[in-house]
């Protein structure tokens, strides 16, 4: 994520693995919560971008008036809340470039990455904003790569019969397109039954749900004729007391479907889908969260919705695409998943065909530090491990002041207003009023203060949804974990020594002298503190025990007086090598061209890229999958030897663009 180099706020974070994965990052006996997967590893800076909001509204892609299409619709009902404007109505030109504001950004050796695997020569390389350089393929279960190849919605039994299509007449099916596509200024379109029979009616609502999906309809008494009253289900004046669909008996209960999305992350996804469908995200189900600034495609279970309604969404959303419908018994389960498939490009490269192949064959062999990526501990001056720490601490005060107090680097500049009236007021009510946003992870705590009182901080903190409070004391856990493993590395190498921990099931043992030569560095695991693991059998444990207590934390009573914010604990291989790995060389002298097709590039029948055997540029182009809860990024890193935190890659970045 850190590693796409754009100039832009925001920009500068790219696509890791999300899930977690019990015989990768496990507890004794389960997956702790050191590797929770609400939004997070693989999440953009891991759900916690200060200022970050819930999901803005749709992308649209139409440009029919306002008040014609559902897109322009739900995009009114968010429009206030998701602005992101100033009191002025618009941000303020920022003093600072964004490089100059990423100067008080975190490096890697602030959070414990320090240690690389092979001893390769690095050579720089750029990966842009360009979401087409990064693209994700989720891989199921039974190892299958997810892929958007299939828009057809399938049919079925319980399909209307061939003369529910025939009921409608040509001037009928035009009124009830445009209200379909919004294109026109009607709420509704009524349509009279001539013959009216109750099997005739019947017919007509069959017809018009299985042609225009997204469309409702009922029956009403009109001075004593009968209409068939048709609306679309994402308007804002939908009539009362629709017509209810029975679901049908013999077609399963869930219509799974591939997502194909650009710069947008699961949940968000999610999000929007519901808007458009009038339906709770909580229906909706998938294996594992993906990030925002890639283009990911991933599996998507949704209960009771049909394939025509959802393909229907097609038409209307942009940067996204749904296909590959089915219907099945059961919903996705989170961490289900593989892993994920990695198609990455990395622009501009320096190095020599043969720095690049032993590069790669390093990575293909041996792999890479298996860290927490920066995305983890937030891109602001204030890291969300201190959040984390001051948690574990019982330092509420603390907590609310890392939060909400004012800190260098890139914000919004609502955002900056909202935190320097909070240091000149200590008033949520008045701070809370500089937020348009009001569901970023301020917002929500000035919200609790509001309502709880400043002596009653925990409940405050409280009303921030859990997996983002959990997300900080997990950070305090990953930085705890990356410093544990830098200083394992520096001890004893890349060999597994006696006093090392391995997993045999799901239970950590100790590698005795004996049994040394019957493992290998990748066998070794590292826990993640908690109360319910155990650690090495040499001096990292006492490393482990110092670093705590230098946070006056007690690595012996890791239970919280909350219950939510004890840590438990897990294990973590200390080093990954990524499979199915592959990579080219291409040269190139368009920097704008994309240099591999997308799926929906490959849907509508786009020639591949030719590349000429010289060009301006080179890029290196790279395959690899990984498993869950592991990092690209640090992939990446171990490939180019560079760090990979944004405030080193904008500095690089501003001097290439000179």
């Amino acid at each position: 994520m850190e590693m796409t180099m754009s100039l832009k706020r925001g920009c500068l974070v790219v696509e890791d693995n999300d899930s977690v994965a019990p015989h990768e990052e496990t507890k004794k006996q389960k997956v702790s919560e050191g590797c929770l997967t609400d939004r997070q590893d693989g999440v953009e800076n891991d759900g916690l971008h200060s200022g970050e909001s819930e999901p803005g509204p749709p992308e649209v892609e139409s440009t029919a008036k306002d008040g014609e299409n559902s897109c322009a619709q739900v995009q009114e009902e968010e429009e206030e809340e998701e602005d992101g404007l100033s009191e002025a109505g618009e941000e303020e030109e920022e003093p600072e470039s964004f490089a100059d504001m990423m100067k008080h950004g975190l490096t890697e050796l602030d959070v414990g990455i320090s240690k690389f695997v092979s001893s390769h020569q690095g050579f720089s390389g750029i990966l842009k904003e360009r979401y087409s350089d990064f693209v994700v393929h989720e891989i199921g279960k039974d190892g299958r790569i997810s892929h958007l190849d299939d828009l057809s919605v399938p049919v079925d039994e319980e399909d209307p019969p061939e003369d529910a299509l025939t009921v409608l007449t040509p001037e009928d099916r035009q009124q009830l397109e445009e209200l379909q596509l919004f294109k026109n200024k009607e709420t509704s379109v009524a349509i009279e039954v001539i013959e009216d029979t109750k099997e005739k009616r019947t017919v007509i609502h069959q017809a018009i749900k299985s042609l225009f999906p997204g469309l409702e309809t009922k029956t009403e008494d009109r001075e004593g004729r009968k209409y068939i009253v048709a609306y679309h289900v994402a308007g804002k004046k939908a009539l009362a007391n629709p017509r209810k669909h029975s679901w049908p008996k013999s077609r399963g209960s869930y219509c799974h479907f591939v997502l194909y999305k650009e710069n947008k992350d699961t949940m968000d996804a999610i999000n929007v889908l519901s808007k458009y469908l009038r339906v709770k995200p909580n229906i909706f189900s998938y294996m594992g969260t993906k990030d925002k600034r890639a283009i990911t495609v991933q599996e998507i279970a949704v209960l009771k919705i049909s394939a025509q309604r959802l393909a229907h969404l097609n038409k209307c959303l942009m940067n996204f695409k749904l296909g590959n419908f089915s219907y099945q018994k059961t919903p996705l389960k989170l961490g289900e998943l593989q892993g994920n498939h990695f198609t990455v490009v990395l622009r501009n490269i320096t190095g020599t065909d043969e720095q690049v192949r032993q590069a790669m064959q390093s990575l293909k062999e041996t792999g890479f530090v298996n860290y927490y990526g920066m995305q983890r501990f937030g891109t602001t001056a204030v890291p969300t491990y201190q959040v984390g720490r001051a948690i574990l601490q019982n330092s509420w005060t603390e907590v609310m002041d890392l939060i909400l107090k004012p800190r260098s680097g890139a914000e919004k500049g609502y955002l900056v207003k909202c935190r320097e009236e909070w240091a000149k007021t200590k008033d949520p009510a008045s701070a809370l009023k500089k937020l348009p946003v009001k569901r970023c992870v301020e917002g929500q705590l000035l919200r609790g203060l509001s309502k709880y009182g400043m002596k009653n901080i925990v409940s405050a903190f409280g009303i921030i949804p859990r997996n983002n409070r959990l997300m900080y004391i997990h950070s305090y856990q990953s930085y705890v974990w990356n410093n544990m493993v830098s200083r394992r590395i520096e001890e004893y190498g890349l060999r597994p020594v006696p006093g090392d921990l391995v997993l045999k099931g799901a239970t950590a043992t100790y590698i005795e002298e004996d049994d040394v030569s019957n493992y290998s560095i990748h066998d070794v695991v590292m826990p993640l503190p908690g109360f319910d693991v155990i650690y090495p059998k040499h001096k990292i444990s006492e490393a482990y025990r110092e670093m705590l207590a230098a946070d006056n934390l007690d690595i012996d009573n890791m239970r919280h007086t909350i219950r939510d914010y004890s840590l438990s604990g897990a294990y973590r291989k200390i080093i990954i090598r990524p499979q199915s790995v592959s990579w080219e060389v291409v040269a190139y002298d368009d920097p704008k061209i994309p240099l591999f097709n997308t799926d929906v590039d490959n849907l509508e029948g786009k020639p591949p890229p030719v590349f000429a055997s010289e060009g301006k540029y080179r890029a290196l182009k790279m395959d690899f999958s990984l498993p869950p809860s592991t990092y690209a990024t640090m992939a990446i890193r171990e490939v180019l030897k560079m760090d990979t935190s944004i405030k080193n890659q904008t500095q690089l970045n501003t001097s290439w663009l000179r």
